[in-house]
């Protein structure tokens, strides 16, 4: 069925198209079809080229090309191509045979990229919040102090915050595919060997999470500079939201999962799992990914149109790098840091200190507290995406990306600042989750406000400006999660250290609101 558009699309043009993907009923010779304003115009079989078609349609046809075709000649096909269907990159057929219908369905590359992604993401915070639940029996076991509980918390950015910068100029010279692979392998390795260092000696546990936070520190650029490259600016917030929706979920499944295994399991049951479930990603990712839609084998000549024709900025040079003292000589980057620095104060304070804030506070067992503390990260999930629907919708209504990126990040930390305000006030573990949801599910906002305008302003450089980014806030991060530690030992509480950071949130947000801007700056 041919649809009808009152507008020329950017792939409605008079160019022949060699990839047909949407099948009908009707019985018919093989065909292919020329691109016209209202639809495509069939041609005949004897004046198609079969392998080109096989070439272009199928996923994972390049072996046995020739065979593939003769048999395709052998049984009629069915094509028919409609504007909405290549425009949305959705591809479906069905081939008839003996009156039987076999109905065949293509996703889109950049789906399947953004859903390995997501998963990669979702182990990538599982791996550290086994940590944040199984330190409380490890300390119980070894007498460990609370100020030494937020050293041990901390090891993981000691690594963290040295392979930021270079993980982010390692993603913009080759790419994040081979980068974010060899991330995972390693993190994943880490996270095996953790509970044989913490038997061993404290200086091998310190050293082992060290190492985790070193392999750790290059998932973010490298979904950063992936997803910029594979998804139109208009896709991008939501392509980032679902990725980080994964993310959030791993705090989860971390949260939920461990504490079972612990009781069932032991120490060793929780990191031999999400350790083998990494190295089992990298096997697929290696085979299915390329850091360029230009370089894949399966992706469809108009689903790369799509792509190229939705992005605003040019191609990524990954030959040189602007200097470290030219990025930091504009307020711009200064905007995206100290987001960044807020982001990251915030987030690991809760990330780190829930399990062992609602049982210290409220008394609440090891299995409620990760129960209580899952709950708001399972919202953030969601929000996450609601937060990328938004900002892509805001932009496709006509809003510049500076208003955009401005708004996000703005209700990114007032939200999260008030309810922690507020957090000092309740008397109950339910009042406290629920705020805790509300500051987390409004902190989400912020991917789409800063972690985006990295590749705005610097589309060339954004792995390293990201890691440079990344390196201050994970600074930030050791700050607040061994300043925690210290100030619950010397007052005996959680609320100053939730009112710093409360006040920190509203600061960040007037300079980000001054200064911020999404156009191209580098």
């Amino acid at each position: 069925m041919a649809v009808v558009t009152p507008a020329k699309s950017v792939l409605h043009s008079s160019i022949r198209n060699t990839h047909p993907s949407h099948f009908s009923a009707s019985p018919s010779n093989l065909i292919s079809a020329r691109a016209t304003q209202l639809g495509f115009r069939p041609r005949l079989l004897h004046q198609a080229k079969p392998t080109k078609w096989v070439e272009g349609f199928g996923y994972g046809l390049g072996r046995n090309r020739r065979s593939r075709t003769e048999r395709l000649q052998r049984k009629p096909w069915v094509v028919k191509c409609t504007a909405e269907g290549i425009e949305r990159g959705m591809f479906v057929g069905r081939r008839e045979r003996g009156g039987e219908a076999k109905q065949l369905v293509r996703v889109p590359e950049r789906f399947k990229v953004v859903v390995l992604l997501a998963c990669v993401m979702c182990l990538c915070n599982a791996d550290r919040v086994v940590m944040s639940v199984a330190i409380v029996p490890l300390a119980a076991q070894k007498g460990w102090t609370s100020s030494f509980l937020g050293v041990v918390q901390s090891s993981f950015l000691w690594g963290y915050i040295f392979s930021s910068v270079i993980g982010g100029a390692l993603v913009d010279r080759y790419g994040g595919k081979r980068v974010m692979a060899w991330g995972v392998a390693m993190w994943s390795l880490a996270t095996l060997l953790t509970p044989w260092a913490a038997n061993h000696s404290t200086t091998s546990l310190l050293a082992v999470r060290a190492f985790f936070g070193l392999a750790e520190g290059v998932a973010l650029p490298s979904m950063s500079t992936l997803l910029s490259r594979w998804f139109p600016t208009h896709e991008r917030a939501s392509a980032v939201g679902i990725s980080m929706a994964g993310f959030h979920l791993g705090n989860v499944t971390g949260l939920l999962l461990t504490p079972v295994m612990l009781s069932s399991m032991g120490i060793n049951g929780p990191f031999i799992l999400f350790s083998s479930l990494g190295l089992l990603w990298s096997t697929i990712w290696a085979s299915t990914v390329t850091n360029d839609p230009r370089e894949s084998d399966f992706i469809s000549k108009s689903e790369l149109q799509l792509i190229q024709a939705g992005k605003s900025d040019s191609p990524v040079s990954n030959d040189k790098f602007p200097p470290l003292q030219l990025l930091l000589s504009k307020l711009p980057t200064w905007s995206i840091i100290f987001a960044n620095i807020t982001n990251n104060w915030g987030y690991f304070v809760l990330l780190s200190w829930m399990p062992v804030y609602f049982k210290t506070v409220f008394n609440v067992n090891l299995k409620q507290a990760a129960w209580f503390s899952a709950v708001p990260w399972g919202s953030m999930a969601i929000s996450s995406c609601i937060a990328g629907t938004a900002s892509d919708c805001l932009i496709k209504a006509g809003y510049s990306l500076t208003i955009v990126r401005k708004i996000m990040q703005s209700i990114g930390f007032i939200g999260p600042g008030v309810s922690l305000l507020c957090l000092n006030y309740v008397n109950t573990p339910a009042a406290a989750a629920v705020l805790l949801t509300v500051a987390l599910c409004l902190s989400s906002f912020s991917q789409a406000g800063f972690l985006l305008n990295i590749q705005d302003i610097a589309p060339e450089s954004a792995g390293f400006l990201h890691g440079i980014s990344n390196s201050a806030g994970t600074f930030a991060a050791i700050v607040s999660t061994i300043g925690t530690g210290y100030f619950v030992q010397w007052l005996g509480s959680f609320q100053a250290f939730l009112t710093v950071t409360a006040a920190l949130y509203f600061m960040t947000t007037i300079f980000w609101n001054l200064f911020a801007t999404g156009e191209r700056v580098f």
